[in-house]
């Protein structure tokens, strides 16, 4: 039996609605930038102070509020966003609620300053603990600042639940990577302790707010996409393959421009990665998601950051095709990254003008520089000349300690100097002419290999540059995209069968698929009790080991979610991978030679099925700048 059944105060009832849209600082800003967004703003500033537990400012340019509405903006379930039940078919703002700007003010203390676009003078409005304090006329530009201090300053309850000052600023500096990766139109500022910590340019360009917010590495390793398919746009940027981290962390997915956490997204997006990233390796991305608004629904989370679309296979299809398309046009094979050795001089060296002169007298120990040395400026690059600099540093503060530098300078500079007359003397003339001939570049095709190393890598001369290929990997691809291509997979039948016993699960697992495995070239038998009889296999596997590779794919049928969606090809991944040579097996230069120009006439296998890189290659350039030539 329930007890007493009583009516809750509105002050009561306002502190149970805060606790759902209000849980820390971060939700705080959430709402506040959102509404900053819905109101137009194309510049928004954010600025906390011990992790926004004491001290909030959202400051932005938006549309501002009528001085008529700003009591009632602070009203549970006040909206200028939605007006009837047909518009909740068809939201397109971030903020529709009505509970935000109600659930602050109830456990906070709230300022609000504000001016409308077409009055004349601004308004003022302090709010405590949802208790009016004051209501005034204020001179204030077009927009909106809120201010919030001392949340949850009566309940105390609430407060002891917060984490510590860093771990709340870090939670409200994520909301803001969210918001400005979202939309990158909005010029972003971000104030932490005092420091401007975030600054977004706001010029519309989605890389622009990555490399602000991600950090230029990030940004250097992304692939565009942009892709239209059942009327839903996916555009934005995934990473290169081999990019990709240990954990999901850098997925960023939006819905139309709102920030949301997607498992649809997700498995579309790392379904398209595919036989391109190794196992345990997650890609990374920043893709928006245009829909219609009544495609998807919005309403099934008070933090909005949950949705759920009328059709998922619709949505997934769009970022699966959108992601693939782009991987298949914008990776390309990785690069060798070399350390510069800083001992080397990697610029050119400058080409110094004849008029050039200069005088040394070692009895006065004085340099007199009758003309500044100016280089000849290629029209290309602009290189920095040091010895110049050096010597003009010196003949406007003289040192006795300089003079053997100084010298060699010279030195240095006179053979430069002799080097550009001899260059265009005309008692040579044909020298010139023969140095301007282009260099006749080699066909890059032109694949030669030219050895082995560690028994594991062969070493490719292909044009200007070097490639290293993993030969099991390059195999088990090349083997792989024959097993894809072939509509008949080849098969060879065993004179003895040999018998494969499983677990029941297993068992089970791979009878339910058997007419899958005799698609890639499996002839199996029940022969009853978790025992099976293998009578015949894919030509390219040879008969060692066929239990490992019916134990395999039968466990893989079980356990792996990825199998789900494409069985045939995960049963040829497993083929290919015990078909390849390994690392070890001794090969011929011929049998080198031929694997190398599968993989290297096709720009298409840059991975092994299970995503490792096939290939590194390294330029002809790369290496002289590496020993100094």
């Amino acid at each position: 039996m329930l007890g007493k059944i009583n009516l809750l105060s509105k002050q009561t009832a306002e502190l149970i609605a805060a606790g759902e849209v209000v849980e820390r600082p971060s939700s705080v800003i959430k709402e506040l930038v959102e509404n900053s967004i819905d109101a137009g703003a194309t510049a928004i500033t954010v600025e906390i102070k011990n992790g926004g537990i004491v001290y909030i400012r959202v400051t932005d340019n938006g549309s501002g509020i009528a001085k008529d509405d700003v009591k009632r903006a602070f009203l549970r379930h006040a909206t200028s966003k939605i007006a009837r039940e047909e518009d909740l078919n068809n939201i397109g703002t971030l903020g529709f609620r009505g509970e935000a700007l109600a659930a602050i003010c109830a456990v906070s203390k709230v300022e609000l300053l504000t001016k409308y676009e077409s009055e004349s003078i601004g308004t003022r409005y302090i709010i405590e603990g949802g208790q009016e304090v004051l209501l005034e006329d204020a001179g204030y530009p077009k927009g909106t600042t809120i201010v919030v201090r001392d949340l949850f300053y009566n309940t105390p309850a609430r407060m002891k639940f917060l984490k510590k000052d860093v771990a709340e600023a870090n939670a409200v500096a994520s909301v803001i990577d969210r918001l400005a990766l979202s939309h990158p139109e909005i010029a972003f500022k971000f104030i932490r302790d005092g420091n401007l910590v975030l600054s977004t340019s706001g010029d519309g360009m989605f890389l622009s707010a990555i490399y602000s917010v991600l950090g230029r590495e990030f940004a250097s390793g992304l692939i565009p996409v942009d892709y239209e398919m059942y009327g839903i746009k996916v555009s934005g940027y995934v990473c290169k393959p081999i990019n990709c981290r240990p954990n999901r962390k850098m997925q960023y997915f939006f819905i139309n421009s709102r920030f949301v956490k997607t498992g649809t997204g997700s498995a579309a997006l790392e379904q398209a990665y595919k036989n391109s990233v190794m196992s345990g390796k997650f890609p990374s991305c920043v893709l928006n998601i245009v829909l219609p608004f009544d495609a998807v629904d919005v309403n099934v989370h008070p933090a909005k950051i949950e949705v759920r679309f009328a059709d998922e296979k619709r949505v997934f299809d769009s970022v699966y095709y959108g992601v693939k398309s782009a991987l298949e046009a914008g990776d390309s094979r990785p690069v060798l990254e070399l350390k510069q050795n800083k001992t080397f001089k990697t610029e050119p060296e400058p080409v110094l003008q004849k008029t050039t002169n200069y005088e040394f007298n070692p009895e006065k120990k004085e340099i007199i520089i009758n003309k500044t040395i100016k280089p000849v400026e290629s029209p290309k690059t602009q290189p920095e000349f040091s010895r110049i600099n050096r010597l003009s540093d010196f003949a406007q503060k003289p040192s006795p300690q300089k003079i053997a530098e100084v010298l060699d300078i010279l030195n240095e500079t006179a053979k430069q100097v002799e080097k550009a007359e001899e260059s265009s003397s005309p008692e040579q003339p044909g020298r010139q002419a023969i140095e301007e001939k282009p260099e006749t570049k080699p066909d890059d095709q032109e694949i030669l290999c030219i050895g082995e190393a560690f028994g594991t890598y062969i070493i490719v001369q292909m044009g200007k540059k070097l490639v290293f290929l993993d030969k099991h990997a390059a195999h088990e691809r090349i083997i792989y995209e024959e097993l894809k291509s072939n509509t008949q997979i080849g098969q060879q039948q065993l004179l003895t069968p040999i018998s494969v016993t499983l677990s029941k699960e297993e068992y089970s697992a791979l009878l339910e698929n058997n007419q899958l495995l005799s698609s890639a070239g499996f002839e199996i038998e029940d022969f009853g009790n978790g025992t099976v009889l293998v009578r015949g296999i894919p030509a390219v596997l040879s008969e060692e080991n066929i239990s490992g590779v019916i134990g395999e794919i039968a466990g893989g049928l079980i356990d792996s979610p990825v199998v789900r969606v494409s069985k045939l090809e995960w049963i040829f991944e497993s083929i290919a991978c015990r078909a390849a040579v390994k690392a070890g097996d001794k090969l011929s230069l011929s049998e080198m030679q031929a694997i190398a120009k599968k993989v290297l006439s096709n720009n298409d296998i840059l991975y092994c099925p299970h995503g490792r890189a096939v290939a590194f290659e390294i330029t002809e350039s790369q290496l002289k700048k590496q020993f100094g030539r």
